[in-house]
Parts: C-alpha cells; sequence; structure tokens
C-alpha cells in the first residue's frame, strides 16, 4: 500500500541520469518506476527501486543528493475512465495531489500517488474497494 519513493537531485547536463542508471544497475538495483522532472538549472528524479537502503548507500557514497518519500501505489484497469474515477474519489475526500505518475503492463496500470495525506489516502481508496499495491508487490514488477 505504502512505497518508498528515492527523490535524487541531478544537475541539468548530459549524462547525469546515465550515472544513476549504471550506478544502480551495476549495484544489483532495479528501477521499478521512475519519471524525471526539470528546470533549467537541475532535474529530481523520482523512483521506486528494489533495494531501497542500498540505492540511498551506493548513491550517497557517491555524492548524489538523495531523499525518501512515502507513496502510495494504486493498480487500476487499463481502460479509459479508470484513472478519473480514483481521482474523483480522492478529490470527493479533500485530499490534494502533489504528484503523480504511472506505467502501464497489459490490462493493468500502476499509479504512483503522492498526496498531501498519505493514511487518509490509503483509507478511502481501501474503502472504495480499489487495489493497492504493497511495497514488496511493486518492487516486483
Amino acid at each position: 500500500m505504502i512505497a518508498k519513493q528515492l527523490s535524487i537531485f541531478l544537475e541539468n547536463k548530459k549524462g547525469r541520469f546515465t550515472e544513476v542508471a549504471k550506478i544502480l544497475g551495476e549495484s544489483g538495483i532495479n528501477m521499478t518506476a521512475f519519471t524525471v522532472a526539470e528546470n533549467s538549472d537541475f532535474g529530481i528524479l523520482r523512483l521506486i527501486v528494489s533495494d531501497t537502503d542500498k540505492a540511498i548507500a551506493v548513491l550517497r557514497e557517491r555524492l548524489y543528493g538523495v531523499s525518501v518519500t512515502d507513496v502510495v501505489c494504486l493498480r487500476c484497469p487499463n481502460v479509459a475512465g479508470s484513472l478519473g474515477k480514483a481521482m474523483d474519489i480522492i478529490t470527493k475526500a479533500g485530499i490534494f495531489v502533489e504528484y503523480m505518475y504511472a506505467f502501464s503492463e497489459g490490462e493493468t496500470a500502476n499509479v504512483i500517488i503522492r498526496p498531501d495525506n498519505l493514511e487518509k489516502c490509503v483509507e478511502v481508496l481501501q474503502a472504495n474497494k480499489l487495489e493497492l499495491l504493497a511495497a514488496s508487490d511493486l518492487y516486483k514488477l
């Protein structure tokens, strides 16, 4: 239901994402999901990985700024309207979504959500019988 997400601050220059991907790969850490937000000076790489603690250690060892955030992972059908229904439930509960990103796999879509109230978001989604993935399930994807 709740997963640990890493946020890595990257200089906005060629090859920085490549370096992170190589460091994680060489350390045997799989990136399950990620997104990059950038501006003219820096980028923020947000990702879910197979071994959070190890990823933090190897990245900090290489002097990357890394923070950890709790997020919710919603699994919904990969069909038009499914996400809208889930978001309607979240909005009607008065929950603000700071950001989100998604990835699909065949008939299902997985949506990583960073709400302003994590516990309430989980409670509301579960009360409405929506499927949430546990961190261990997310890392297996």
